[in-house]
């Protein structure tokens, strides 16, 4: 159904990249707009003479429950809690409270594929971008969600006929309720954003809420290998199709392994993709997120011989073991994206004899599993940021041989140094923080920029 804006009064909380978009597409299609962020104008890092010139009224600082008079509809940006007083004051009022990937279906003309997860969301949808490209073509497929890209513009620049892939955090479901996609997939589930949610339980809650929506002809694909997703068959709405893939487990129906093949079973029919080796992406993570994506794309209409030459010819995302250069016989790998000590491990178990740099803003989470692998792999340990000192210490707890860990302070540019110096082939260095970026970045995008510079810089 499409969004009705006119002669409207919506109020836009959240000035970041969806907030920006959603209050231009309500201006756009006839509402009253005013923005509102809790910082100051000149803290934000966007232009907003664009908006001024639509006519989109900007309110910056304190938010008043004045804002609310006269308003029908509020926009909540992602990285805004629900808990907020101005959102409750709203929801208070009886005045409806969504988000913008929910103003995204309400726009969307064409079928919605969804990817959740803790890890493997921008590797997944990406590629899934891809395979959707080829049946539809690239004017025909959007791409957008938490990937950086809104939603509700990709969804109106594809318009109908075509095939949108979103990639969907727990916060965008946090204040979503009919948000209803077409193919909804749940890649894994492990600690992470437990502060914003108060608990891993309600952390998988605000996953859930993904699928809740699905009826008759829409289909949940699901991780067999992860028992907590593979458990949330038992919670899909009455009338949806589950399907699962599985690294490790030969599927009646399914995608998974026959030996070292990459196959479809679906409707009595084996379709075979291509061999493990022959995967563009390395690492287990990635065969998973593979057969994830294939599954997506099989469920949105591509035939799995047009997914051969992409599952071969795709190299990755930027930030995520990405390689930046072979110096002297050691190989550097970006991985930013490793805000999580989950998806860090899945790294360091991707590569042997390395030189981390790991740390940054400390996330709280339990590091026994990670410092247990990181004894097992890592030959010298290199730490950042305001994580740095239990790193330290839990490594030690780990027997970690304290010789073999050296502080760098918050500078990138001496932990990279540091790896150039003790690096010697054939070794690898790794950025796989486990960590967010906020104590010395903007991201992990900037974080992962800078260290490519330092790299390449050598």
């Amino acid at each position: 159904m499409e969004m009705e804006f006119t002669g409207k009064k919506v109020l836009v909380i959240g000035a970041g990249i969806s907030g920006f978009a959603a209050a231009k597409i309500a201006r756009q299609r006839g509402a009253a707009v005013v923005l509102s962020d809790a910082k100051a104008e000149e803290e934000l890092k966007y232009d907003f003479s664009e908006l001024r010139g639509l006519g989109v009224e900007l309110a910056f600082g304190p938010q008043e429950e004045s804002l609310l008079e006269g308003v029908s509809m509020l926009i909540l940006s992602p990285a805004v809690p629900v808990r907020v007083p101005i959102v409750q004051a709203a929801y208070g009022r009886n005045i409806r409270v969504l988000t913008e990937v929910e103003m995204a279906y309400e726009l969307a003309r064409s079928p919605i594929a969804a990817v959740t997860g803790t890890n493997g969301k921008t590797t997944t949808v990406t590629l899934l971008g891809l395979l959707l490209e080829a049946h539809y073509g690239k004017e025909k497929t959007g791409v957008g969600g938490n990937i950086g890209v809104p939603l509700s513009e990709e969804a109106l620049r594809v318009g109908a006929k075509g095939a949108i892939a979103a990639e969907i955090s727990s916060y965008q479901m946090e204040a979503t309720a009919d948000f209803h996609p077409h193919v909804a997939t749940v890649l894994n589930v492990t600690p992470d954003h437990v502060l914003r949610h108060g608990s891993l339980e309600v952390y998988q809650q605000m996953k859930e809420k993904m699928f809740a929506q699905l009826s008759a002809g829409d289909m949940l694909v699901l991780n067999y290998d992860d028992e907590k997703v593979r458990g949330m068959a038992e919670r899909a709405p009455r009338g949806a199709g589950i399907f699962y893939f599985s690294r490790e487990k030969y599927l009646d129906r399914g995608v998974c392994l026959a030996g070292d093949l990459i196959v479809l079973r679906w409707g009595g029919r084996l379709y075979p993709l291509c061999r493990e080796g022959e995967l563009g992406i390395k690492g287990a993570h990635n065969v998973e997120n593979a057969m994830a994506a294939i599954a997506s794309a099989f469920f949105m209409g591509v035939s799995p011989r047009d997914m051969v030459p992409v599952l071969q010819s795709f190299r990755g995302v930027e930030h995520r073991i990405e390689p930046v250069r072979e110096l002297n016989g050691v190989a550097y790998y970006n991985d930013s994206k490793a805000t999580n000590t989950d998806s860090a491990i899945k790294a360091v178990a991707a590569f042997e004899h390395i030189l981390l740099i790991a740390g940054g803003d400390d996330k709280m989470t339990d590091l026994t599993e990670f410092m247990q692998l990181v004894k097992e792999r890592c030959d010298e340990l290199i730490l950042v940021g305001a994580a740095a000192e239990r790193f330290r210490q839990e490594a030690l707890n780990n027997g970690y041989p304290g010789e073999h860990i050296h502080m760098a302070g918050y500078s990138m540019e001496a932990a990279v140094q540091k790896a150039h110096e003790l690096a010697h082939g054939p070794q690898t260095v790794l950025l796989s923080p486990a960590c967010a970026s906020f104590d010395m970045y903007t991201g992990f995008e900037e974080r992962g920029r800078d260290f490519k510079r330092l790299v390449n810089g050598l």
